[in-house]
């Protein structure tokens, strides 16, 4: 997927948290740390430094929903990390985003916290966690 791809499906899957635009992504993309995975109908941008891994976005196109896409591309993101020398992995999530939390919980994710208004004035964020160094699978 180009950048420009990249930024389109973001904007059909986000308004707030704001979608990121294509230079967002390049940038982002430049950074030896981060990785891409992609399937037809979405992606996941990753980033793994060291012993930690963080998944930074993850987006599937509204029509392709509910098709184990977004699980793949979870348990790939672990197997990928891993590989990369991450024993842990974090990730926010809008607090009032329900379908990724229970994606995030059954894919063995735990909540580890909450960042107040990280979103704005009315929606905080859940900090969840993933252990990545015992047999986890992530999915």
């Amino acid at each position: 997927m180009t950048t420009e791809e990249l930024a389109a499906l973001h904007a059909r899957c986000f308004t707030l948290p704001r979608p990121w635009s294509a230079p967002a992504f390049a940038a982002l993309l430049d950074s030896p740390h981060v990785f891409l995975l992609t399937r037809p109908s979405g992606f996941l941008l990753g980033r793994a430094i060291a012993d930690e891994a963080e998944l930074l976005t993850l987006a599937v196109a509204p029509d392709a929903r509910r098709q184990g896409i977004a699980r793949d591309l979870v348990t790939e993101f672990a197997a990928t990390s891993r590989a990369r020398g991450a024993t842990r992995a974090f990730l926010e999530v809008a607090a009032d985003n329900a379908p990724a939390q229970a994606l995030y919980g059954a894919t063995g994710w735990r909540q580890a916290g909450r960042r107040r208004r990280y979103y704005g004035p009315d929606l905080d964020a859940i900090v969840m966690e993933l252990p990545l160094d015992g047999g986890q699978e992530g999915g």
